[in-house]
């Protein structure tokens, strides 16, 4: 397996996992498609970086997309992390994520922000970044929904 920048081809792929993990609203999935579409459509913009963990037939299995918080120094969000369900559960979240934590120090980075949502369908995704050392740093009750709050998470990078 390996982890290469996004390509034109991975679209549709992407999209299928998105949808395949039953976590994401169809809102949540139209957003992250139209990041793919930005990085897709502008090679030179800077705001988004994405990457997808392939086979070894340079099919996606997974991907993330990152990005450098504006009006900051050395402070990246996470906005999207997905592995198909198919291959949940063997790693391949985690290589992503140490991935982006080594793209981000390369980059001079010292933190990651991620946010996620309370409501019990996220409790695993909560306890996959607690699990690699993020921490919460943030809850802004009622956020997405009546009682559904943004927790925001950190991992300072040193």
């Amino acid at each position: 397996m390996n982890i290469r920048p996004l390509k034109e081809t991975d679209r549709e792929r992407l999209r299928e996992i998105l949808i395949a993990t039953r976590v994401f609203t169809q809102e949540e999935i139209a957003v992250a498609m139209e990041l793919i579409d930005i990085v897709l459509g502008d090679r030179d913009q800077e705001d988004y970086t994405i990457h997808c963990l392939v086979d070894d037939r340079d099919h996606p299995l997974g991907y993330v997309c990152y990005g450098r918080a504006p009006m900051t120094q050395g402070t990246y969000d996470l906005y999207w992390i997905a592995v198909h369900p198919q291959w949940q559960k063997q790693g391949l979240g985690s290589r992503l994520l140490a991935f982006v934590e080594e793209q981000v120090r390369f980059l001079g980075g010292r933190m990651i922000l991620v946010e996620t949502s309370s409501i019990p369908s996220y409790q695993e995704t909560q306890r996959f970044y607690e699990l690699h050392g993020f921490k919460e740093v943030g809850r802004l009750p009622d956020y997405y929904s009546v009682g559904n709050d943004r927790i925001t998470y950190c991992k300072r990078l040193r």
